[in-house]
């Protein structure tokens, strides 16, 4: 894993598989690797669509579009992988807490790759905030602040 210094802290770059860190399981693990993580700090992630997902059959028959609140699901799990690595917050739960001002952009499909992004505000030890944003082609998909409580696993 390379990585590099950056205003936050020291940014790791190289494919980290989620599953390693997060709780969640496929079907609801919506990000295939964490591409670049600043613990505590940022983290971006990529998620391939495939075709396969489970709520294309219904979303919708004959023209399958991701849905928006599930590019919002995928931005906390990029922020919760880069709470969770985070030293102070190892065996802990990051639980959604709110969404404010999210904005859905761009439709997304089977086939579509995405680049989320999330950056952490205002943290404690029991609470903090972050914003994030999916990216399609290089163009936003989805925006979002996103509000968590951290919890005993």
């Amino acid at each position: 894993m390379r990585g590099r210094l950056t205003e936050k802290g020291f940014a790791y770059c190289g494919a980290m598989k989620p599953a390693d860190v997060l709780p969640h399981r496929p079907p609801f693990l919506f990000v295939d690797d964490i591409v670049e993580i600043v613990p505590g700090a940022s983290a971006r992630g990529r998620w391939r669509l495939t075709g396969e997902e489970w709520f294309f059959a219904g979303h919708f028959p004959g023209r399958p579009t991701l849905p928006g609140v599930l590019m919002c699901e995928a931005i906390a799990q990029v922020g919760a992988f880069a709470v969770l690595r985070d030293e102070r917050f190892r065996g802990k739960l990051p639980l959604f807490g709110g969404i404010d001002r999210a904005r859905f952009r761009r439709q997304v499909g089977p086939g579509d790759e995405l680049i989320l992004e999330c950056e952490m505000g205002t943290m404690s030890s029991r609470a903090g905030k972050g914003s994030g944003r999916a990216l399609l082609d290089g163009q936003v998909a989805t925006e979002c602040d996103l509000m968590f409580v951290v919890v005993g696993a």
